[in-house]
């Protein structure tokens, strides 16, 4: 049974050492035969044992350039001649355990996801991390290429899109996909004394916004203002140094 793991690369907030990292920790935590994918406008610096597939003509208004709705090219009815059921990981998250649980965790449901931390009862996924089945939810993509401008008036952001469109849903397990910042990081004051735990059973730790990786391992957090001192403080977290390679 091979496995199949995409990513998506464009633009510059994250360089070609994301997928790499990304490639070697997904390696390292499967049993079962892989074919991991970046889908990327610039594939220099990406190791070899990564598939690269272009990224798709830009073609909405440029608005959505660097915006995450971009990626709803992934919900054609025919995606880059994949098939089945595939697992897309974000570039700014850390494996820490087996993500073979992920293809098996209710194998029938077209869409299954990590449930939007900040929302939970909502039925939002956050998409970091989300399991799909090709060709399932095609009007998806052609609802929102129809009328881009009208999905983001409506949804505001990606995720909220596709989970109000989407045919079918199931969320993972909660214990399995973690938020960096908002589950693990202790609220004031203890962040200022407590370095943020890995609990045992951890599958994925997600980095949404600040910290990134690099950031979480030397306890650093930018601040836009000098008041965001008392709140945005991570200590330093040697765990996160000891996966994200």
């Amino acid at each position: 049974m091979t496995q199949t793991v995409i990513c998506l690369k464009w633009g510059t907030r994250y360089g070609p050492e994301y997928v790499n990292r990304l490639y070697s920790m997904v390696k390292r935590h499967t049993e079962r035969a892989l074919r991991f994918i970046c889908i990327t406008d610039d594939p220099s610096g990406i190791e070899n044992g990564v598939e690269i597939m272009p990224m798709p003509a830009f073609t909405l208004p440029e608005f959505f350039r660097y915006r995450p709705f971009r990626r709803m090219f992934i919900w054609q009815e025919d995606f880059c001649g994949l098939n089945g059921n595939v697992l897309h990981f974000d570039l700014d998250l850390v494996v820490t355990g087996s993500i073979d649980g992920f293809f098996d965790y209710e194998p029938d449901c077209a869409f299954v996801s990590a449930e939007n931390w900040t929302q939970f009862g909502q039925s939002i996924a956050n998409m970091s991390i989300f399991r799909f089945r090709i060709g399932s939810n095609p009007q998806l993509w052609s609802q929102f290429e129809a009328n881009p401008m009208k999905a983001y008036d409506l949804y505001r952001n990606s995720q909220t899109y596709v989970s109000r469109n989407v045919k079918e849903m199931g969320f993972y397990p909660r214990e399995w996909c973690l938020s960096f910042k908002h589950s693990l990081i202790p609220s004031w004051p203890l962040n200022l004394f407590v370095t943020p735990p890995l609990p045992k059973g951890t599958k994925v730790v997600v980095f949404t916004g600040k910290p990134d990786p690099d950031e979480a391992i030397e306890g650093r957090w930018p601040r836009e203002h000098w008041y965001h001192v008392f709140y945005k403080h991570v200590r330093p977290t040697p765990w996160v140094a000891e996966h994200w390679r």
